[in-house]
Parts: structure tokens; sequence; C-alpha cells
């Protein structure tokens, strides 16, 4: 049986990945803007406003930044999913619940507390942005936490 961290690595990866592609081709089809700038906001948590007016190193901050907390977000449901058996049931229902849990946490907890400052507040952005988050993380790790752990079950007869 493999071992949890190359799964929860790869699965942190696919997740991050599918979030940040989702949020670069979401903001360059709301605002027809270079989407890069998703990178200088995700470095301005913690850099604040001088991440808008630095160089190619905030793009690098906020990739690094953004798979800091995708692979944060990955390894707390992998901890989490044998833990509690409801999350065991369905994993499309799982998706949709850790989906909205990372909207929460994220947008009432870490970008208040971040040097972002508040988070912008329309009902539709709110919308897309946990849209995003249930497609691009929950529902994946849902899955790929169903099956290592019906694998590691298997291996374990």
């Amino acid at each position: 049986m493999s071992k949890p961290i190359p799964t929860i690595l790869k699965a942190g990866l696919l997740a991050g990945t599918l979030d940040i592609l989702a949020a670069l081709l979401h903001y360059y089809l709301a605002t027809g803007k270079n989407p890069l700038f998703i990178f200088r906001y995700i470095a301005s948590a913690l850099l604040g406003p001088a991440a808008f007016s630095g160089g190619p190193e905030m793009y690098i901050a906020g990739l690094l930044l953004h798979y800091f907390v995708a692979f944060a977000f990955t390894l707390f449901f992998f901890w989490l999913y044998p833990h509690l058996n409801i999350l065991q049931r369905n994993p499309v229902a799982t998706g949709i619940f850790y989906g909205l849990f990372i909207w929460v946490v994220m947008n009432l907890v870490v970008v208040p507390l971040s040097r972002i400052g508040t988070f912008p507040g329309r009902v539709s952005a709110m919308l897309i942005n946990a849209a995003i988050l249930i497609l691009a993380i929950g529902i994946p790790l849902a899955f790929i936490a169903r099956r290592y752990y019906r694998q590691k079950a298997m291996h374990a007869l």
C-alpha cells in the first residue's frame, strides 16, 4: 500500500493547479485584464500593497503562497477524512461541503486577518469563488481520499 505523503502531494498539486487555473480564467473572463494579477493579489496577503508594485518575484511569491494554502487544506482533509464517517458516504456531497468550508475559512478568517484586508462582497463573486473551490478542490479531494482510504482498507484485510 502506498504511503499517504505521495498521494497527499499529488492531490494538493492537482487541487492547487485546478484552483489557480480556474481563478486565472475567471479573472480574465470577468475583467479582460492580465490574469497574472491574481498572483500579486495572493502575495499581498503577506506583503500588503508592496506586492502590487514589486517585480516578477511577486508572481512567484503569490504562486508559492497559493500552493502552500492548497497543500494545507489537502493535508487537513486527508487527516479529517478517516475521522469523520460522514465524509465517506457521498464524495460529491463531501466535496461540496469541503469546498464551502474552504470558502468560509479563507474569506471570513484568513483574508480578513491578512494584509489584503476586506474581501469584495458581491454575491455573484462569492458564488463563483465558492463554486471554484467546490469543483477544483472539494470534489477532487473527496474522490482522491475515498480511493486512497478504500485501497488502504483493502490492503489491511
